[in-house]
């Protein structure tokens, strides 16, 4: 029976340096698009309104695709915009041949409903795998584009995990984003998977049977050292900014990761999952293109 990798102490798995080596096989796609068809592949990055946490996703994923080679187009609308713009707007990028990728910053200005503005996208630009196509596609195996969080959660998992057939996962955590398509990643490498949230009962007793814990409720410090059973892989993909007695901001993951030195391998918060988020965007991007191409 398949079992977890074990090792002597802890590994941390190196997000930055593993979205790094992505970047470069992005960019090695990009140049080889561009010597067969004259043009990069095209990546719009929708932005409504100034929030300034969006303006700092925004400025990362532009910095990103300059990297990779990838022509980023930048579409910014002002916070009164109407839901009837947003979507005429949408309309013409999916009509656009020269934009293989559409990304719509969240959150949206009220008034504005998310779940419609995101499903207007083309399937086949939904670089986010947010869109109810893709979302069929990835539950029933037939491709499709992938979320970028939970796929880069799966190439974390392959620098430590060779063979996944029979391993115990716990995933914490139901979104739509993260939890669910993670589990159905997961299932595809034949791994029996749980699926669990902070409302689960026993949630310790489950977590203590896992082989590897996907870690994704968005709760500072929620999965504590007895939590995980030795030998373990655990993957934190929560980040919450919090701020001490003394005016000091800290970032933190949901695991305790001080109290998981008995584990055999863990993501540091930050430098984990989080950089492989954009690579992953990037990579989506390029394989869209290749698609469109090829069509």
């Amino acid at each position: 029976m398949a079992t977890a990798p074990e090792t002597q102490a802890v590994t941390l798995i190196d997000g930055k340096a593993i979205a790094a080596r992505l970047l470069e096989t992005t960019r090695a796609e990009v140049e080889a698009i561009v010597a067969a068809h004259g043009t990069a592949p095209g990546l719009a990055v929708v932005l409504v309104g100034n929030d300034p946490a969006s303006e700092v996703y925004v400025g990362r994923k532009i910095a990103q695709c300059r990297k990779a080679g990838i022509r980023s187009i930048e579409k910014r609308l002002p916070a009164d915009t109407d839901e009837g713009t947003l979507l005429a707007l949408i309309d013409e990028m999916n009509a656009d041949d020269a934009i293989d990728g559409i990304l719509i910053q969240l959150p949206l200005p009220r008034g504005i409903d998310a779940s419609l503005v995101l499903d207007r996208i083309s399937p086949a630009k939904d670089v986010d795998g947010f869109h109810p196509v893709n979302v069929g596609r990835l539950s029933s195996g037939t491709g499709g584009l992938v979320p970028c969080t939970p796929l880069g959660i799966m190439m974390l998992l392959d620098t430590v995990i060779s063979d996944y057939r029979g391993l115990n996962v716990v995933v914490i955590g139901k979104s739509n984003i993260v939890g669910k398509p993670v589990s159905m990643l997961l299932l595809e490498r034949e791994a029996t998977v749980t699926v669990t949230h902070i409302e689960t009962r026993n949630l310790p007793d489950i977590a203590r049977q896992a082989d590897v814990i996907v870690a994704a409720a968005g709760a500072p410090h929620l999965v504590r050292g007895y939590w995980v059973k030795p030998g373990a892989v655990v993957i934190d993909v929560g980040i919450t900014r919090v701020t001490d007695a003394d005016g000091t901001t800290r970032l933190l993951g949901d695991c305790a990761t001080h109290e998981l030195s008995h584990a055999a391998a863990v993501t540091p918060v930050p430098g984990g999952v989080g950089p492989m988020t954009i690579a992953c965007l990037l990579s989506n991007t390029v394989r869209a293109a290749r698609i469109a191409r090829d069509a």
